[in-house]
């Protein structure tokens, strides 16, 4: 009898969330890693795939496996490929961990590949991008865990000297004086895994363009389940729902058992079809690429479609 090939490994989710990308991969206690190429940024890295070593920063939710499993290889990569360091952003508590771990890395492959780390405690920030800002905040897990939040900072003239010709305005500076105010714009909010909890209505998670939250069990006679593991459930979600004013939930961390059907279905009777409407499912794929070929035709551009990974 002649053996079986190996099963295909899956290809990544994509979604085209105009003026970003989220791309990435995430199952339940396998593996969690997404990108947004255009900041820069992967939240968390369970593995590595070849297209998060173009990001710099890899923000770490928390420390379980299934998050952390491809960093010390995503630093080595880079390196390897003359990318330059990664940076590691993280929780100030287990900071101490993962420098351990990456020690340990040293003495097994007698060499020091160079990383950053950069520990956040609740509420500091990192800088990614020009007035681009990365804010950890805790969230409710079994273990020390953050959410973060993508903040733009814009300056942005006072009422009272709006009007003014630049030759005023000037001179207000000249003498020290304050025209601006500084606005803080909620671009991506990162949650980790996470029970509900008042992270769920903080400003710049509420407000953000796009929020990514987990979602691991949608059935109802998995409920406590979610509780006991402090994870997101499909009635936490749709009551959320009610107050987020993002243009998209991104959903992730669903496990392979999970139909995607069904979890639409269910989500759909709990929140309604109107906010079911700015729901989409990162690892989705079939539905991910028909509404990117519809995208590819409205916008009447050539552009080949996402396809299955092959072998040829």
């Amino acid at each position: 009898m002649i053996a079986k090939p190996p099963p295909r490994e899956g290809s990544m989710g994509f979604l085209l969330l105009p003026p970003y990308r989220v791309q990435g991969t995430s199952i339940a206690g396998e593996t969690t890693c997404v990108q947004i190429p255009e900041l820069d940024v992967c939240f968390d890295m369970g593995q590595c795939p070849r297209m998060a070593l173009a990001s710099k920063y890899v923000a770490v939710s928390h420390g379980h496996m299934d998050h952390i499993g491809g960093l010390a290889y995503y630093c080595s990569q880079r390196h390897f490929q003359g990318m330059g360091e990664g940076t590691i952003v993280c929780d100030a508590r287990i900071a101490p961990s993962i420098e351990r771990m990456m020690s340990g890395y040293v003495e097994l492959e007698r060499q020091n590949t160079p990383y950053k780390l950069v520990a956040l405690r609740p509420d500091e920030e990192a800088q990614i991008k020009n007035n681009i800002m990365l804010r950890g905040f805790e969230v409710e897990h079994t273990v020390p865990a953050f959410g973060y939040a993508v903040v733009e900072k814009r300056s942005k003239l006072k009422e009272e000297y709006a009007g003014l010709p630049q030759e005023k305005l000037r001179e207000l500076r000249d003498r020290n004086v304050e025209i601006t105010r500084q606005l803080q714009v909620p671009l991506i909010a990162y949650l980790g895994d996470t029970a509900p909890g008042p992270q769920l209505i903080r400003d710049e998670v509420r407000k953000a363009q796009i929020v990514i939250c987990e979602c691991t069990f949608t059935e109802p006679e998995h409920k406590e389940r979610a509780r006991v593991g402090m994870h997101m459930y499909a009635e936490a979600i749709a009551e959320w729902l009610r107050v987020l004013e993002c243009q998209t939930l991104v959903l992730t961390h669903l496990s392979r058992r999970t139909n995607l059907g069904y979890a639409r279905k269910r989500l759909t009777e709990l929140a309604g079809p109107a906010a079911m409407r700015k729901v989409q499912f990162l690892m989705d794929h079939r539905t991910n690429r028909d509404r990117y070929d519809r995208q590819v035709a409205e916008a009447g551009e050539k552009v080949g479609p996402i396809r299955e990974d092959t072998d040829d």
